[in-house]
């Protein structure tokens, strides 16, 4: 996993997330690995708990947090993906004054999630149907956050569903806000900001505060899984 992460052009990642607050990772997995993950989805025993999301005013669908130890596909990437996005992570951090500095690797950053009483794992696989949608927000889960994370689509589009266009908006000081769509074939992820990011204007750089969606599943069955690099407390 960490050579197929590592195959990325990511110094081009890197800039789509500073320009644009997010980035795709064209066919991250193969249609076999998606089919795999979405099997997943009815099997009691991999998970922690499941949310019905019109339960709590969040949109239409639901979604299933995975338990400790994660399925081996997900943790390779959630290690190798993290590994990638540090080194940004802290210079956002830095830009946007904001103390916390986050370790080379997964493990020691999650023993300091887990150090602060974040324990629960937070990788998902959320399940839509026609006539669902997510409405937008931030996966914060606790005081440290990674301030970016990852969304992979299990689902292939116009085939196993329509609609469901991942989207997201940045609310800027002072001015309206910006709406981002993003189109992704089964297998392709985005990686995206969580909660805010700094933004390079003509009198220095400032911050952004990001919320991320899914619009309504026209028709079908739409699976994605989430890998968010924070547990929860």
């Amino acid at each position: 996993m960490n050579a197929r992460v590592a195959a990325y052009d990511w110094p081009t990642i890197h800039d789509a997330l500073n320009r644009f607050g997010c980035a795709v990772l064209p066919k991250l997995l193969s249609p076999e690995e998606c089919r795999t993950l979405s099997s997943l989805y009815p099997e009691d025993k991999h998970f922690r708990s499941r949310v019905v999301m019109a339960r709590h005013g969040f949109g239409k669908g639901e979604y299933r947090y995975f338990s400790y130890p994660l399925p081996d596909l997900l943790s390779g990437l959630r290690t190798a993906l993290y590994a990638r996005l540090v080194g940004l992570a802290n210079a956002w951090n830095e830009t946007m004054g904001i103390a916390q500095r986050y370790p080379e690797d997964h493990a020691t950053y999650l023993a300091q999630c887990h150090r602060a009483g974040q324990t629960r794992p937070t990788p998902l696989i959320l399940q839509y149907v026609a006539g669902d949608f997510n409405c937008l927000h931030q996966d914060l889960y606790g005081d440290l956050v990674f301030p970016m994370q990852v969304a992979i689509l299990l689902s292939e589009p116009d085939k196993d569903f329509t609609g469901g266009e991942f989207c997201m908006t940045e609310q800027r000081p002072r001015m309206q806000s910006r709406v981002e769509v993003v189109p992704l074939r089964q297998g392709d992820a985005v990686a995206f900001a969580v909660h805010h990011r700094p933004v390079q204007g003509t009198r220095g750089s400032y911050r952004v505060n990001l919320r991320h969606g899914v619009s309504r599943v026209r028709s079908g069955l739409r699976h994605t899984a989430g890998i968010i690099f924070h547990d929860a407390s």
